[in-house]
This record gives C-alpha cells, sequence and structure tokens, in this order.
C-alpha cells in the first residue's frame, strides 16, 4: 500500500476550477491554492478516493493526492490526471531594478 498526501483545495479558486472546461494532460496547479489536510493509504488513487468517500470525508473536485513519490493527481470529474505545482516567476535582482532607473546627471 502507498500513502497518499491529501491536498484539499480553498474555496475560490474552487469554484473557478469546477467550471473551467474539462481539459486533458498534465494539469499546472499553484501551491497557494491547497491546504495539506493529512494523509491517506491506499493501493491506487482510487482506493484512497473510495476510503475518504466511506470515512466521510470524500474528496472534491480540484482535491490533490501526492504520492510517496512526489506525483501530484488531481481529482476531476473524469476521475484522477497528473499534476503538476506551477513555479512562481523569480523576482528581479536589484541590479536590474537599478539599471531600468534613469541616470542622474
Amino acid at each position: 500500500m502507498a500513502t497518499y498526501r491529501i491536498y484539499r483545495m480553498k474555496d475560490s479558486p474552487q469554484q473557478q476550477f469546477r467550471w473551467a472546461p474539462h481539459v486533458s494532460g498534465c494539469a499546472s496547479l499553484k501551491a497557494k491554492d491547497y491546504e495539506q489536510r493529512g494523509q491517506v493509504d491506499g493501493r491506487n488513487e482510487y482506493d484512497a478516493w473510495r476510503q475518504l468517500r466511506e470515512a466521510g470525508s470524500p474528496l472534491e473536485v480540484g482535491d490533490l493526492l501526492e504520492g510517496e513519490d512526489g506525483q501530484l493527481r488531481v481529482c476531476k470529474y473524469v476521475g484522477f490526471e497528473p499534476a503538476q505545482w506551477v513555479l512562481p516567476e523569480p523576482r528581479q535582482t536589484a541590479e536590474a531594478e537599478s539599471a531600468s532607473e534613469p541616470a542622474v546627471s
């Protein structure tokens, strides 16, 4: 059996996710939209989904399961699909910011 970390999608982004058109392929998700909420053991993500449903805390559309290998699977209407975290853009360095300031003469 594998252990899966459970990530619940926050309310506001969940409404957007639920009504967005279904696209296949790897979903790109923002970590700030999720809260880690425990873990569950299962043979696969569908077994983990079943156990959570029977325990009274079912996964909802947009929730994630992270496997022991770090692989993310997002719960959608059609089942589970692969997902990945979107990494934030790096901030500009102070050197780049000073280069954009006008020169004083």
